[in-house]
């Protein structure tokens, strides 16, 4: 009895709130997630997907089919449990979509994909380029930017596609990100979110816009303007949810889908970093660093200002490309014996291997490692390659889990020390979201290297939560960003350093670790040259 009573006042405090709902395709999952105007997950639903296939080495494709019906299911499997907590889908006020980074879809001119979508992860090369007008040839080899124009190039998945499967290309009617193909088909509308640009396009960084006319990314891209969709600043309505959408996944249709920034944006604003002061580190199979400004800021040169998951701001961004990647990459050619356990034992084998960094002291025993897996144009640059320096006959497989760890943070402090010298603005808080920041352990050797306390939110989902946020200022449920923040985002544990950790990290970190890349370098070239690769 006492029970059904508990039950009865839930769905009667359910019954009269207003919900959004956030869909978040990620690389390695696609999650449907409703929130309430406080920021709790009230139901989530969560598809894990495969990140991608290689038909070729260092290629990452996806049927672009596979990424919808992922994301219907997830969504048609949501439904079940707002049943179970009397919550109508009435309640449901807006939907924002968040997507991976930089995955590139073609579709013809009746929205069908004409090829797989080539993944963020991608690593083929365009090499050879149609010329550009001289005058810009010219320009690029006086101002010393021939070599970074070139890899722009070279890494264009557009410019690929069309050297390399022309009939695609010719019969590609939009070119666009997949949370462009995904706005697409949630409301028939060729559009997509100003905060979800980030890869090789004409976009221009500090007018969140494509490009004027004559900038010489039309030229560097074979892209036409009319290729592109429309772009809508977050907050603001990319359509509503079409009949067919509504019969695929379940979304009452006429639902208003509102413009929400990239995961990476939107993490950001779900930790609740709206000012410059504020750190947002991203543990997650891209390892980020970032801060919120009204203000354009290169922390490294020539490596632009993302656009922030707030209209008109900027997330200063610096990136360990494979990041977590890393920590999955262990885990799978090392982790047996734990996954194997945890799967006797009915645990997460996260658990477990806590326990690994556990039965190591702070900085590994000397064992320091570079977490350059893949190369860069600037810093890292092209030549670079990840480096583990200092074994010795005392290291086990604990030591290089924990190694890859301190590595990882010590790439991102690098790019705490580079904002804040650009930025002149030095940091005062920092918070820790992504799939890394679950674990305990990790969070305090955060601490450590930091030198400074950092705290989680008081969610996991912080990417669906920041695109919640979007949804719910898009309809007007808050007057503005500022107070859908305060209601919606709060923190959640704090890890404080420990001062003698602390001591050997920072001892590490200026003696070994930031002289590493530039001792190594002669090495990386001569590898490049004698292999090949990278390019």
């Amino acid at each position: 009895m006492a029970v059904a009573i508990q039950e009865t006042v839930m769905n009667k405090q359910h019954n009269d709130k207003n919900f959004v709902l956030a869909l978040d395709n990620g690389t390695q999952s696609v999650r449907a997630l409703l929130f309430d105007l406080s920021g709790n997950l009230i139901v989530k639903s969560k598809i894990d997907i495969e990140p991608y296939f290689s038909k070729q080495p260092g290629w990452a494709e996806q049927e672009v089919n596979y990424y919808w019906q992922m994301l219907s299911k997830a969504c048609q499997s949501l439904w079940p449990q707002l049943a179970s907590l009397n919550i109508s889908k009435a309640q449901i006020k807006a939907i924002s979509l968040t997507c991976q980074r930089a995955t590139m879809v073609n579709v013809d001119s009746q929205g069908q994909p004409l090829r797989p979508a080539i993944v963020w992860l991608d690593q083929r090369e365009q090499i050879e380029q149609d010329k550009m007008s001289w005058y810009w040839r010219a320009l690029f080899r006086f101002v010393g930017e021939k070599q970074t124009i070139d890899y722009f190039r070279s890494q264009a998945e557009a410019n690929w596609i069309k050297h390399q499967q022309p009939d695609i290309w010719n019969k590609t009617h939009k070119f666009m990100l997949l949370s462009g193909y995904h706005s697409y088909k949630l409301t028939g509308n060729y559009v997509d979110s100003v905060s979800s640009q980030v890869g090789y396009l004409p976009f221009d960084f500090k007018r969140h816009a494509w490009c004027k006319p004559f900038d010489w990314r039309w030229q560097a891209l074979p892209i036409k303007k009319a290729m592109l969709p429309t772009l809508i600043p977050c907050g603001d309505e990319l359509g509503k949810i079409s009949k067919q959408a509504a019969h695929e996944t379940g979304i009452p249709e006429g639902l208003p889908l509102i413009s929400a920034g990239s995961d990476k944006a939107c993490e950001v604003l779900g930790s609740g970093c709206l000012s410059p002061d504020i750190g947002s580190l991203s543990y997650g199979t891209t390892a980020t660093y970032n801060t919120t400004s009204t203000k354009y800021v290169e922390a490294i040169k020539r490596l632009p200002a993302y656009p922030a998951a707030i209209p008109h701001r900027f997330n200063t961004e610096l990136i360990v490309q494979r990041g977590y990647w890393m920590v999955s990459w262990f885990k799978r050619e090392f982790g047996l014996k734990e996954q194997q356990i945890a799967d006797q034992q009915g645990i997460a084998t996260e658990v477990l291997f806590d326990d690994l960094l556990k039965q190591v002291p702070a900085g590994s025993m000397g064992l320091v490692l570079q977490p350059y897996w893949n190369p860069g144009i600037r810093t890292p640059g092209p030549e670079a390659k990840g480096a583990m320096i200092g074994f010795g006959d005392v290291h086990t497989r604990a030591h290089i889990y924990r190694a890859i760890i301190e590595g990882i943070g010590y790439a991102l402090r690098e790019g705490k020390e580079l904002s804040e010298k650009k930025s002149g603005v030095n940091i005062t808080k920092m918070m820790v979201s992504g799939g890394g920041s679950q674990s305990d352990e990790a969070m305090q050797i955060t601490a450590d290297i930091f030198g400074m306390p950092v705290q989680r939110p008081h969610t996991f989902e912080t990417s669906g939560l920041g695109a919640a946020i979007n949804a719910a200022v898009g309809v007007g449920l808050f007057e503005d960003y500022e107070k859908a923040v305060t209601s919606m985002t709060h923190g959640g544990d704090i890890f404080t350093p420990i001062k003698e950790n602390t001591e050997i990290y920072n001892a590490l970190y200026q003696s070994v670790y930031k002289k590493m890349y530039e001792r190594l370098n002669p090495l990386y070239n001569a590898i490049r040259k004698i292999t090949g690769y990278p390019r």
